[in-house]
């Protein structure tokens, strides 16, 4: 069931993303060789407790830190650890999300770490790109389709492939609520956007082949084929006058 949110409830989530964007910036600034990631993920969580939020993640289905860090060739839901240690060249992805007032903000960045290569730029370059993309498509009456093609349409001509197994979603009191919003699809398909609706729209894109496997440890998500996949999300509310980016800074 899709729910759309009041006005009242969008200024909540407003003030919620604030505080997941200035979390995440918070790791961005600390992406640097030699520092851990778990360093980053005790920071965060300092930050967000800090202004009377809530780590989002920490908990979630029994998931154990406030962020997810994700490393290189992992797409997704990196746990931190003190072993895991950022190297010059690295690229980072880092999700981030906070509970403010009942409701929640998402938001990821992929950043690098210190010099990488011009390859690892180039697929920053066009995740991000294919990110704002598709936020300019989030308007109502337009479909989720018309996201998810935009995406799969821009990184595709790129050579990139779409992780398809993980998607983006809808966001409120519930930090996953319906509707899913997949990265690939048809234009003029699936549901119609409408005012009131909030979702996390988030591109999962990989250097080579879009397969994927989940580690041991059941979070973890890395390439199959061992190739970089960077992760760039924002928080946006359907309104009467488009979208609007909950997850910017203030």
């Amino acid at each position: 069931m899709i729910v759309l949110k009041t006005s009242r409830e969008l200024a909540v989530m407003r003030k919620a993303g604030i505080i997941s964007q200035r979390a995440l910036r918070l790791a961005g600034s600390m992406v640097e060789p030699g520092v851990s990631t778990w360093e980053i993920d005790k920071e965060v969580r300092r930050y967000i407790e800090s202004q009377r939020a809530k780590p989002s993640f920490l908990g979630y289905d029994g998931y154990p830190a406030s962020t997810c860090i994700s490393v290189n060739h992992v797409v997704i839901h990196g746990i931190p650890k003190k072993s895991v240690i950022l190297q010059e060249g690295d690229i980072v992805g880092i999700d981030v999300g906070a509970q403010y007032e009942g409701f929640h903000g998402d938001n990821a960045w992929t950043f690098p770490c210190g010099k990488i290569s011009g390859e690892a730029q180039a697929l920053l370059d066009a995740t991000e790109k294919a990110l704002f993309l598709a936020i300019e498509k989030a308007r109502p009456g337009s479909r989720l389709g018309d996201i998810g093609h935009t995406v799969q349409e821009y990184v595709e001509a790129r050579s990139y492939s779409v992780v398809r197994e993980f998607t983006g979603h809808g966001v409120g009191a519930d930090m996953h609520e319906d509707p899913s919003v997949p990265n690939y699809g048809t234009p003029g398909r699936g549901v119609r956007l409408t005012a009131g609706m909030v979702i996390a729209i988030e591109p999962m894109i990989n250097l080579g082949r879009r397969e994927i496997e989940v580690k041991p440890d059941g979070w973890t998500v890395v390439t199959k084929d061992g190739s970089l996949s960077a992760h760039f999300e924002h928080t946006v509310a359907i309104t009467p006058n488009g979208p609007v980016i909950l997850t910017l800074p203030d």
